[in-house]
């Protein structure tokens, strides 16, 4: 009977199992390809929200006329990397992921202030998870579509951890290429993602204004329903439930543990991003059977 009631919500149509096939291999292509990608993203989340602050400080400028707005340029590309304090460029030879950070001993060459731990653990977390997921699901069209997802998934979590920004250049590239790439039915059907993505944001969007009207406070920001858009364009609808219910449980198990250890106030608010992220991210690897243990 239960299984019966629960049919809809358990039909993930994800693809954990019909994708398995990695080997040793291609979990070490798959790690080099995380390490050299979580370097970028150190990039991403780095310089992503300065973009987004310099746009606004543009605006600002152009419509007060009280400031001089941004004329230096200023993206992923340009300039070239260099020493947060002193402004050093970094020599190339110690931009290599890992081995860059250690041969400076977490130190500025220049001006000796430290460098940020977050520098080589997101490249090495970058390439746990590729290797993670090149043994799990290989290198074909589904480990490599995973792996995309991954990475996306890697910079809105850290920028939203610093700065409680999940920016819009970020998610809906996400939720197209969701879209895209379950065209024929990667991960699952097209005509589930597509409700997926209406029902992920909707949801949230839900869940906001009936928290704002109960309260007069706002519990989430408009980042978190396109992110959950973009769960719902990759794994299709039936995920959703528990993506959301998985996230609350981690958000709030960590945000006590945060608050006993005084590590944050009882009132202070938590990015919902990363915990979302990480739901999804075990969905995609495990769908029902992470969740139910054999129920289904």
């Amino acid at each position: 009977m239960l299984d019966t009631l629960l049919e809809p919500l358990l039909q993930l149509h994800l693809s954990a199992d019909m994708h398995r096939g990695g080997s040793p291999l291609a979990a070490l292509i798959a790690a080099g390809i995380g390490l050299l990608i979580g370097s970028f993203l150190n990039v991403v989340i780095h310089r992503l929200p300065k973009m987004m602050q310099r746009e606004a400080d543009n605006y600002l400028a152009h419509e007060t006329g009280q400031a001089q707005p941004h004329t230096d340029r200023y993206n992923l590309l340009t300039p070239r990397s260099a020493c947060p304090h002193c402004a050093a460029p970094v020599p190339a030879g110690y931009n290599i992921p890992v081995a860059g950070y250690l041969l400076l001993r977490g130190r500025c060459a220049r001006c000796t202030a430290t460098i940020s731990r977050r520098y080589p653990l997101v490249e090495v977390f970058s390439a746990l998870m590729s290797a993670w997921l090149g043994w799990h699901f290989g290198l074909g069209a589904a480990g490599l579509a995973a792996l995309l997802f991954a990475y996306f998934l890697v910079a809105l979590s850290v920028i939203d951890a610093q700065t409680q920004l999940l920016p819009d250049s970020l998610t809906l590239p996400l939720l197209w290429l969701g879209l895209l790439i379950n065209l024929n039915g990667l991960f699952a059907p097209l005509s589930d993602v597509v409700l997926g993505a209406a029902a992920g944001y909707l949801s949230l969007w839900a869940i906001y204004w009936v928290f704002r009207l109960i309260t007069g406070k706002e519990g989430m920001g408009y980042g978190d329903f396109k992110l959950m858009a973009a769960l719902g364009a990759w794994l299709g609808w039936q995920a959703l439930p528990f993506v959301l219910l998985l996230a609350s449980c981690l958000g709030a198990v960590i945000g006590i543990a945060m608050v006993l250890m005084k590590r944050k106030a009882a009132d202070q608010t938590l990015p919902f991003g990363p915990y979302l992220a990480i739901a999804g991210m075990l969905i995609l690897l495990y769908g029902k059977s992470f969740l139910y243990f054999g129920l289904y």
